[in-house]
């Protein structure tokens, strides 16, 4: 062949590669990233960084996941809608998806109670047993097609505590006629021993403790309570938060989204609240002990719920539980199984995770 024909020959056939190469379709990973933006609506304010902080981490891992593909702008509490109307936002696809609590939403139903926290029920680990292993988010999302919402576990904050009071509560006797901010299913518990049950908004906490408005006011724990200054004004803080165990924080999203979203962004949304989750309570529990010293040092009386109040509340709750179980076929349908699961889980922590923890509090007292 000569020199000519060679070098003519061999630049069709690189022309024709080429061409090849241009027209060959790209790898199907990269086709099927698509850029999405929504919108994320919070029910809880900036300044309740942790749990405010829950909704933006799992933007973040959401958007490192998916090479800055699919973007979330989260909306504190009020930006878009108020607080304890995220799960309508949700369901009406005012917005995509929110970060919210489902027992804000007992009013509409109790067995929203049963995806975040029931009074006298699971602890934040047997929480997330419940919900990732034990059959929890499969009942739960049975009852939440009917609102148009898929939930994910999003947060913890761990047990919370009882609240503050202006006054000691020693007695049973002493809760009746109790003026307390307390919302969700608790409230209801509570309404059976004659206390009176005060919805009221966060910002507006403080200076209705401080009028004398309201006796009494849960919040969340120590590192969220100092910020509001509650013991200033209602100096004795109770424990445990019986009502409030192990409380969920979920992740909301509207079912017509969530079905239009390909597979590998629902695996790296659903990854990215698993990782919101887990980040949360851990940072409640190195935050928690120090504001608590805070909060003592500032005059903070610490005081534990006396086990005939407790005793007196557990009975309320578990006879509402009844009740309700005997009107309400949805939950029914959940607490016939939550039940079980609760009992389970409380004779296998009292084996291993109580005696342990029974100890370590021993060898502390002897220092």
């Amino acid at each position: 062949m000569k020199r000519r024909e060679f070098l003519t020959g061999a630049a069709t056939t690189g022309a024709a590669a080429a061409v090849a190469v241009s027209s060959f379709p790209k790898p199907a990973i990269a086709q099927a990233m698509p850029e999405v933006k929504w919108r994320l609506a919070s029910s809880f304010p900036k300044s309740l960084d942790t749990i405010y902080g829950g909704g933006e981490e799992m933007a973040k891992r959401l958007s490192e996941a998916t090479d800055g593909k699919f973007q979330i702008r989260v909306f504190a509490g009020g930006e878009i809608v108020p607080g304890l109307q995220v799960m309508d936002a949700c369901k009406d696809g005012t917005v995509e998806c929110g970060h919210t609590v489902s027992y804000y939403y007992v009013g509409k139903d109790p067995t929203f109670a049963f995806d975040s926290a029931m009074p006298f029920g699971l602890n934040s680990r047997q929480q997330n047993a419940w919900l990732y292993h034990g059959g929890g988010r499969e009942l739960m999302a049975n009852f939440f097609k009917d609102f148009n919402i898929v939930a994910f576990p999003g947060g913890n904050t761990g047990t919370q505590m009882g609240g503050w009071f202006r006054k000691e509560i020693n007695t049973v006797d002493d809760l009746k006629g109790l003026k307390m901010r307390i919302g969700g299913y608790a409230g209801q518990v509570l309404t059976k021993l004659g206390v009176v049950p005060q919805q009221i908004a966060g910002g507006d906490i403080y200076p209705s403790l401080e009028k004398g408005t309201i006796d009494a006011a849960e919040w969340v724990g120590p590192y969220d309570d100092e910020k509001l200054g509650f013991y200033k004004v209602a100096p004795y803080y109770y424990a445990p938060g019986w009502w409030e165990g192990g409380p969920n924080v979920s992740f909301y999203v509207n079912s017509t989204a969530w079905a239009g979203l390909p597979k590998h962004y629902q695996a790296a949304f659903e990854n990215a609240c698993a990782g919101a989750n887990i980040s949360m309570q851990a940072k409640y529990d190195v935050q928690n002990p120090v504001a608590l010293k805070k909060l003592v040092g500032g005059g903070a009386k610490l005081k534990l719920f006396s086990k005939a109040i407790l005793d007196a509340c557990h009975r309320s709750a578990y006879d509402l539980y009844e009740d309700t179980a005997k009107t309400n076929p949805k939950f029914a349908a959940v607490y016939s199984q939550w039940k079980p699961f609760l009992d389970t889980q409380l004779e296998w922590f009292d084996v291993a995770e109580f005696s342990f923890d029974r100890y370590m509090q021993s060898t502390r007292a002897k220092k």
